[in-house]
């Protein structure tokens, strides 16, 4: 019978799992009354901030670590049968699940026995540092004793590691990231434009006027309320306004970078001068990212194909490859019952 191997990423904006060649990306967001899961995913996604008194749209993942367990397995369950297509399947199954490494380990061991204490038939359970299976992701080769960087700037934090011969030299997470940017525009628009918007159209002014690095101003509408009428109303937002609302977060993350590049060992730095920075994570794709970090660290900097996907990609080509299997490995003190 063939394995049945999956992949998990679970972040605070988007939860990813793989099996096989599919790939299932959805928000990491749940719907509830006092009695039943309403919807997941992107279906509950919708029902953010529009949904009634009697539904709560909740994200169970929190700066990185699971902040609701129970709200956890229930998500983890419905994806698990989404991406079987509605079906429990027959046989036991391995998992391999991505952790954070610059977290306390009764956080990372949450995410462990989130997938063993569900209900499903399983043989192994195994967990691979988020840095690392990032890299392999990126189409690195981290089994190599050569220095890699990545810096992968997600929804609520940014993970900025060192990696070498398959392990974890350096790694510091910093509190801030998308999420962060957003309550920022929400912010500078307020105080601009006396209209109040919410999160999912911060996010949109983000994607469609935010860049790291000055540019030629162009405007987006915005739908919202205003302030001092209190009536609905639209405006058109500048990207001048959205790029000085998303400095403060990236400025906090390039400092950060320069401090991990300080305590990198000299001998890894070559490695790092000659590869260069690769960026991953959600808010890779901001435009004119690149340029920023390149200026900032004077080094070489990558942006990968898809970069939100880049971890579960890797846990997906580590679950194929025997030469990788050292990478994942059973959280001490934590066995299958």
């Amino acid at each position: 019978m063939a394995q049945k191997i999956y992949g998990l990423d679970i972040g605070s904006g988007n939860y990813k799992m793989c099996f096989g060649d599919k790939i299932l990306n959805e928000k990491n967001v749940i719907a509830t009354t006092k009695k039943e899961v309403c919807a997941i995913g992107d279906q509950a996604y919708e029902m953010f901030e529009k949904a009634p008194a009697g539904i709560e749209v909740s994200f169970p993942v929190s700066s990185g670590v699971i902040a609701d367990i129970e709200n956890m397995q229930s998500l983890f369950y419905g994806f698990f049968k989404k991406i079987n297509g509605g079906k429990k399947p027959a046989g036991a199954c391995d998992f391999y699940i991505a952790v954070p490494t610059d977290v306390t380990e009764v956080e990372k061991r949450a995410f462990y026995e989130l997938v063993v204490r569900a209900k499903i038939k399983m043989r192994n359970v195994l967990v691979v540092d988020k840095p690392v299976a990032d890299a392999v992701g990126a189409g690195l080769d981290v089994t190599q004793n050569k220095g890699i960087m990545v810096v992968n700037i997600g929804a609520d934090t940014c993970e900025i590691s060192v990696l070498s011969a398959g392990g974890i030299v350096i790694s510091r997470s910093v509190k801030t990231g998308g999420s962060k940017m957003d309550d920022n525009i929400i912010q500078a628009v307020r105080k601009e434009y006396n209209l109040l918007i919410g999160k999912k159209t911060a996010e949109k002014l983000k994607i469609e006027l935010g860049s790291a690095v000055p540019k030629v101003e162009e405007k987006f509408p915005a739908f919202g309320r205003n302030v001092l009428s209190g009536l609905p109303v639209s405006c058109n937002i500048s990207s001048r306004v959205i790029c000085s609302a998303i400095a403060d977060p990236l400025f906090t993350i390039m400092d950060k970078m320069r401090t991990i590049l300080e305590q990198t060992p000299p001998e890894l730095s070559e490695d790092i001068i000659g590869n260069g920075i690769f960026l991953t994570g959600g808010c890779a794709g901001i435009k004119g990212l690149k340029d920023a970090f390149k200026s900032e660290t004077e080094l070489n900097v990558n942006v990968v194909d898809n970069p939100q996907e880049s971890i579960v990609r890797g846990l997906n080509h580590i679950t194929r490859v025997p030469q990788l299997e050292r990478l994942a490995y059973v959280p001490e003190d934590r066995v299958l019952d």
